[in-house]
C-alpha cells in the first residue's frame, strides 16, 4: 500500500546509503554538511509520515512495520559511522573514548526494545510510546545531528560538545525508557 506516508518512510530507508556515503570520508567537510542536510530531511520526513498517516486516516500495517525499522537503521548507521570514521582535522572519530558508551547503550536498547515489541505483538500486547521515550528520541536526534554537523564545522568545537552532551542525555533517557519497556514485557513472560 504505497500511500504518501509510506513513501516518505521508504524514502528514509532508500536515502540511508547516501547518508552513509556522505559520512564515509574523513575530513570531507562538504560530505558532513550534505550529510547533515540529508539527516535533517530524513527527520522531517519521519515527522510528516506519522502526521499525514494519522491526519489522513492512512495508518497502514506497512507503515506501522516500516517506520520503526527506518528509524532504527538510521540511528544505528549514523552511530556506526560517527564511531568508525576518523575526522582528519580532529584526528579521532567524532564519537570516541568514553563517549562510545552512550552510543552502545542506544544501540543495545534499540535492538532489545525491537525484540521485546515483536514478542509482545505475538501476545497481542501493545506498548505505547511514552512521553519520556519521545524526549529520548528528541535528544538522540539532536545528538546525532550535532555530531554530523560537527564534522562540517570543525572550527566550532561547541557543536561537537552539544552533540556529545545530548548523546549522554539520550543514553540516560534510553536506559530509563528501556527499563520501563522491559518491566512491561516481563509481566507477560512465563
Amino acid at each position: 500500500m504505497l500511500t504518501v506516508p509510506n513513501l516518505l518512510t521508504l524514502s528514509r530507508i532508500f536515502a540511508l546509503p547516501l547518508l552513509v556515503a556522505l559520512l564515509w570520508y574523513p575530513g570531507w567537510r562538504m560530505g558532513y554538511a550534505l550529510g547533515f542536510a540529508l539527516y535533517v530531511a530524513m527527520g522531517i520526513t519521519d515527522y510528516f509520515d506519522g502526521y499525514l498517516a494519522r491526519a489522513q486516516g492512512a495508518v497502514s500495517r506497512l507503515g506501522i512495520f516500516l517506520d520503526p525499522i527506518a528509524d532504527k537503521i538510521m540511528v544505528a548507521a549514523v552511530i556506526v559511522m560517527l564511531i568508525s570514521t576518523e575526522d582528519v582535522v580532529a584526528g579521532h572519530p567524532l564519537v570516541s573514548g568514553w563517549h562510545v558508551i552512550p552510543a552502545l547503550v542506544i544501540l543495545v536498547r534499540e535492538i532489545a526494545v525491537s525484540g521485546l515489541r515483536e514478542f509482545l505483538a505475538q501476545l497481542s500486547v501493545s506498548v505505547p510510546v511514552s512521553t519520556l521515550a519521545k524526549w529520548k528520541t528528541t535528544f538522540q536526534m539532536v545528538a546525532l545531528g550535532a555530531l554530523i554537523l560537527a564534522g562540517a564545522l570543525v572550527d566550532w568545537p561547541w557543536v561537537h560538545q552539544v552533540g556529545l552532551a545530548s548523546l549522554w542525555v539520550a543514553a540516560v533517557l534510553t536506559t530509563i525508557t528501556g527499563w520501563d519497556y522491559l518491566r512491561v514485557g516481563v509481566r507477560h513472560m512465563d
